[in-house]
């Protein structure tokens, strides 16, 4: 028997490797289009690579993500976040788990991650084949036939792993359309919001640990560290909204309107309360000499000259009408959005392959035999904090084993 896995990543070489432990006296073959496998988890996390994430639970982990958190739940019975840690730790790499759930490798270097998966394909006798870019896959007599560049000959194959990552747009979904299998249009998700010409840009580097970002018109929202950058906002509040929203916010051509709550709380009684004893408890000091909510000292600035409110003025010289116009640009605060900003390298879409033709307990096609698909080519994306490479070990894992 010949396998063949499609695509040199995490994915593809967590399915080839599966293959190969399944399936010892089969041929398995990785093909990789570049001479660089693995270069996405190279480079992932800052070069730390945010291997998985710490949820306790798997109706937890399914949270995470905006697309395929039904279809994950079933294949999370077969291999989960525990399993993967427990996988590359039986394999001699420390990991560790972070406050916030994140696991990355103890030496915070993506490339015992990157040098494992290397060891493990050449410990089992994989073969990866590299600079050989598919141009064309076809069912020919219960065999799959792969055709490559000119001066490459053709490989018949008795299964299949599709595991090519994420397309920019659906024409790089072709080849398998064509095959009839239905494509969920590729939109981006996982991006930061351009903010031109905006004074708030003049902040770059500044971050608010916990502020509730809302899309206008929408019931998109979400609560979290924000981050300023020199082109508008990011960091997780911002990311995970764009997740979540990725469609509606390509349908709005990335033009909208973006509520800032700096305080972090919902109940604006609460901020009003929170301000008054703000103002009993400093009412001689100057505006600029108590911050409420820490807030950063540079956008408390920034915000009162918003609310046409000196610095030099005293907290018990606000007044009423002071007081409201503070309340409102502290919890209404707004942003023309006006674009994006993804992430090239790591660059994440929604889209793909639809679920409802491909067996999440197998991994494998509903329409054609012996097909099977793992990673973000399939219609699944998660947010940041290890989800993506998460939902890529899963479907690799169980795609690998070729169980129709």
């Amino acid at each position: 028997m010949i396998i063949g896995v499609i695509g040199g990543g995490a994915a593809g070489f967590f399915a080839a490797i599966r293959a190969k432990e399944v399936h010892p006296h089969a041929q398995v073959i990785l093909f990789e289009k570049t001479e660089k496998p693995l270069a996405k988890v190279k480079i992932s996390g800052g070069g730390r690579c945010n291997v998985t994430n710490a949820a306790p639970h798997i109706r937890q982990l399914v949270q995470a993500y905006p697309r395929g958190s039904k279809f994950l739940k079933k294949a999370f019975r077969f291999f989960d976040n525990h399993h993967t840690i427990q996988w590359y730790e039986n394999r001699g790499i420390p990991l560790k788990t972070e406050k916030d759930l994140r696991v990355f490798p103890q030496s915070n270097s993506s490339m015992d991650i990157v040098n494992c998966l290397r060891s493990e394909v050449d410990r089992l006798g994989v073969e990866l084949r590299l600079n050989s870019g598919v141009r064309q896959i076809s069912l020919v007599s219960n065999q799959w036939l792969l055709q490559f560049s000119p001066d490459k000959s053709p490989v018949s194959l008795d299964s299949i792993i599709v595991a090519t990552g994420g397309a920019p747009r659906a024409h790089g979904l072709d080849w398998i359309h064509r095959l009839g299998h239905p494509i969920v249009p590729p939109v981006p998700s996982l991006f930061s919001f351009n903010i031109i010409e905006n004074n708030i840009t003049s902040l770059p580097g500044l971050s608010v640990p916990n502020a509730i970002v809302r899309i206008e018109g929408t019931s998109l929202q979400h609560s979290g560290p924000l981050l300023i950058t020199h082109w508008g906002m990011s960091g997780p509040a911002i990311l995970v909204l764009s997740a979540f929203g990725a469609r509606q916010l390509h349908d709005m051509n990335y033009r909208f309107s973006l509520q800032v709550n700096w305080t972090g709380i919902q109940n604006h009684q609460l901020i009003r309360e929170s301000l008054l004893t703000t103002i009993q408890s400093n009412a001689p000091k100057y505006l600029y000499q108590f911050r409420p909510f820490k807030i950063p000292d540079r956008l408390w600035r920034y915000l009162l000259a918003k609310a046409s409110l000196p610095v030099t003025k005293r907290w018990n010289e606000l007044g009423k009408k002071g007081l409201n116009k503070l309340i409102d640009t502290l919890s209404h605060d707004i942003y023309p959005v006006e674009g994006k900003t993804t992430f090239k390298e790591e660059f994440v879409t929604c889209g793909g392959i639809d679920l409802s033709n491909v067996n999440p307990n197998t991994m494998a096609s509903r329409i054609l035999p012996n097909l099977y698909f793992a990673g973000e080519i399939l219609d699944i994306d998660g947010i940041t904090g290890g989800f993506n490479f998460q939902a890529a070990w899963t479907t690799g894992y169980i795609a690998g084993a070729c169980k129709q």
